[in-house]
């Protein structure tokens, strides 16, 4: 999805205090945008300053364009606004909640309008901040609607503010229809509200050169009407021509129905399995009890898109390999659409282009799972706030499987379904963590996308790669056991990396002799039994546990300690050579810790208050 050209022109060059002129009103936006362009110093072509867009509301009123000053550690903001009321409010919050909020309000009452930095306490309620963090760069009506620019530190160390860090962040948003004489006097509940979930800090990865017998293959909705529901996971099955040959996947990029940007959420492109020499054709909801069964051996992802993505480019030395022998012929693609408005009648035909080559590169690239095995043996408690999960790839797996020079990851794709809320993947090295390969402290089961790596990690023989989930089960009565129903749960880095090798699932569960010997003891101090008969299966275990705050606290030592099932396996499903079973934990002696905000030094004085601004015609 590209982002359409500011209202302005670029003229003349800007003077020594541009700068400081570019927050006043009256400056000319030409100076903005050549400061604009300068301060993020070179990152992106002058043509285009904000290269990141997407819509934040279903009707396509607000827009948000975005870049990134890694050198300032600073995000410029291009908000479009058509149809302005009486203002607007914009922010971040832990998971798009409009409680605990920091954000940044447009509003008038009656008689002026300003823009400010604020936040909302623990009701919603909406306060001034005491550190305007929020710089108003310019604001400009145009035919098209208000453009504000406006950009904001990654940290503040102010408390009331969001810490912007790798990862999904949920924006809000919120219209106002009425002025209003006072932030305070903003009822939250009554406005019209929503959220979106977006990566903001984009890698800065240069474009590498694509071969000149580029091929592109349409994976395409075909023409389908978009359900009238809130959520809807669209699955289409495409057959390759029969004589399809081997070919490196060199690129791909979203194709997106014109008007229907809001609503389509996030898509995949999946290859089935080899095994199956036909794939039933379909086209509906996948979750329809007409999908055919073979659908669910479609699981070998080739791309994946989510909403505020652009184009996914493989390393100039390796692509991902499809088509020819040992190769399935058939492709899924999924397709979420969010329409919370029920919209009907909408047609859509939105898909991802893929960009492939007959010239092979040096290197096949390769998809491995990390995490958990998928196994009820590993359980959340219910009514858990933040309970953790953890797999590994164990150091004797890395040193049979991996090759002496290593592999190299570059891009990572994370998993849980409903009720994870962080994940991270570190690699561990000697016993010390030594790098955080991907993490996501503000995960949505509902955003997924493969991401590319800011730095490629490498990972050698007998180095470990441990995988953390986070849970959150306050909303459920029973525990929560792994497996691959949408109300169990995973733990999964699909991790994207190269020369591609025999390993393709690297992942770990919990002994299952020391789980029962975890009910066991749990049944000595409890008076209710849990039964232990062999024809009782691990989920009616667990659905009889008595949750107190020993026995969870029991099962959580339980996964900190208990010996491991190591699964080390090629793409056959087979695995490698060895023992694997009642296997140590990895012994891991320095962590790593967790990010913190950086107060940059020497940051110019915040404004005490909020700014006046003009909403009539041009600039202000």
């Amino acid at each position: 999805m590209q982002a359409t050209s500011p209202p302005w022109k670029r003229t003349g060059l800007p003077s020594p205090t541009a700068r400081e002129a570019a927050s006043m009103y009256g400056t000319a936006v030409a100076v903005f945008l050549v400061i604009l362009v300068a301060a993020l110093q070179g990152s992106v072509p002058p043509e285009n300053p904000f290269p990141y867009h997407i819509p934040l509301d279903p009707e396509g009123t607000l827009e948000l364009f975005w870049n990134i000053s890694y050198p300032q550690e600073a995000i410029y903001f291009q908000l479009l606004v058509r149809k302005l009321r009486a203002g607007l409010l914009f922010g971040m919050s832990d998971r798009g909640e409009l409680q605990n909020a920091d954000l940044v309000v447009l509003w008038t009452d009656g008689d002026n309008a300003y823009f400010g930095d604020a936040w909302s306490d623990q009701k919603g309620q909406i306060h001034l901040d005491s550190q305007q963090d929020y710089q108003l760069l310019q604001a400009q009506k145009t035919p098209e609607g208000l453009y504000l620019l406006f950009k904001r530190p990654f940290a503040t160390c102010d408390p009331k503010d969001y810490f912007i860090e790798d990862g999904t962040v949920h924006l809000l948003y919120g219209i106002l229809e009425q002025p209003v004489r006072s932030l305070e006097a903003i009822n939250m509940s009554s406005l019209q509200t929503g959220l979106q979930r977006v990566q903001l800090l984009k890698p800065h990865i240069s474009v590498p050169t694509l071969p000149k017998d580029l091929s592109t293959m349409e994976v395409q909705s075909p023409n389908i009407l978009i359900p009238a529901e809130e959520t809807t996971y669209w699955c289409y099955i495409l057959e390759l021509p029969a004589d399809f040959s081997r070919h490196h996947i060199v690129m791909y990029e979203p194709i997106v129905t014109v008007g229907n940007e809001a609503l389509v959420h996030h898509m995949e492109v999946f290859q089935c399995a080899p095994e199956f020499e036909s794939i039933p054709h379909f086209s509906g909801p996948c979750d329809s009890k007409m999908k055919p069964d073979r659908l669910n051996y479609c699981r070998h992802v080739l791309a994946a898109w989510a909403l505020g993505a652009k184009a996914f480019y493989y390393p100039e030395e390796a692509g991902l390999a499809f088509g020819g022998a040992g190769s399935s012929r058939y492709l899924r693609l999924e397709v979420h659409y969010h329409n919370p408005l029920k919209t009907q009648g909408r047609r859509d035909s939105s898909g991802i282009r893929l960009y492939y080559t007959a010239s092979l590169r040096r290197y096949d690239a390769g998809i491995m799972e990390l995490g958990l095995v998928y196994t009820p043996v590993m359980a959340i408690p219910p009514q858990e706030d933040a309970f953790v999960l953890t797999g590994y790839c164990t150091d004797k797996c890395t040193q049979l499987a991996l090759p002496p020079s290593g592999i190299h990851i570059f891009a990572s794709q994370l998993h849980t379904h409903l009720t994870g809320r962080k994940v991270v993947t570190v690699l561990a090295r000697g016993g010390r963590e030594v790098e955080v390969v991907n993490r996501d402290n503000h995960y949505s089961p509902h955003f997924q996308e493969i991401r590319m790596l800011k730095k490629v990690v490498s990972v050698y023989p007998g180095d470990v790669l441990i995988t953390s989930c986070t849970y959150n089960t306050e909303d459920r009565t029973l525990a929560t056991v792994g497996g691959f129903g949408i109300l169990e749960e995973m733990c999964v880095n699909y991790v994207h990396y190269y020369p591609q090798t025999q390993l393709e699932l690297c992942k770990s569960a919990v002994d299952p002799g020391f789980l029962q010997k975890y009910f066991h003891f749990v049944n000595r101090f409890n008076s209710e039994d849990i039964c232990t008969c062999p024809q009782t299966s691990v989920l009616q275990q667990f659905d009889s546990v008595p949750w107190n705050s020993f026995s969870r606290d029991t099962l959580r030592a339980l996964y900190g300690f208990a010996p491991i099932a190591m699964h080390c396996n090629k793409s056959s499903a087979v695995r490698f050579q060895g023992e694997w079973d009642q296997q140590p934990l990895p012994e891991i002696t320095s962590t790593l810790e967790e990010p913190a905000p950086r107060c940059l030094a020497g940051r110019a004085q915040s404004p005490s208050g909020p700014t006046v601004v003009s909403l009539s015609e041009g600039k202000s």
